[in-house]
């Protein structure tokens, strides 16, 4: 294999990783900072109709929506990793 297609490998490998992990960060810590978000008066007034927000483990969540979560979150990292190590996934 070139050095290339190495580099592709582990440009969608580790991108694809991070997706999942802060697909689970948003998840099952994210959700539980939205009372802190009631703080700040104009973002208190936008999530007004959140009165008890709580995080939620993947079983409650489900499996499908945290894929349809994480995988786009991976693409974003597979677009910037694409541009840091010049893999040429995308077209210039």
């Amino acid at each position: 294999m070139s050095s290339l297609t190495i580099r592709r490998i582990i440009v969608w490998s580790v991108s694809m990783v991070l997706g999942l992990v802060v697909g689970y960060g948003i998840i099952t810590v994210g959700f539980d900072m939205l009372p802190l978000l009631h703080q700040i008066p104009i973002v208190g007034w936008l999530f007004g109709g959140i009165k008890n927000p709580q995080g939620v483990s993947l079983q409650e969540y489900g499996t499908l929506y945290y894929l349809f979560t994480s995988i786009p979150i991976g693409l974003v990292f597979v677009i910037w990793l694409d541009a840091f190590m010049d893999t040429g996934i995308l077209p210039d």
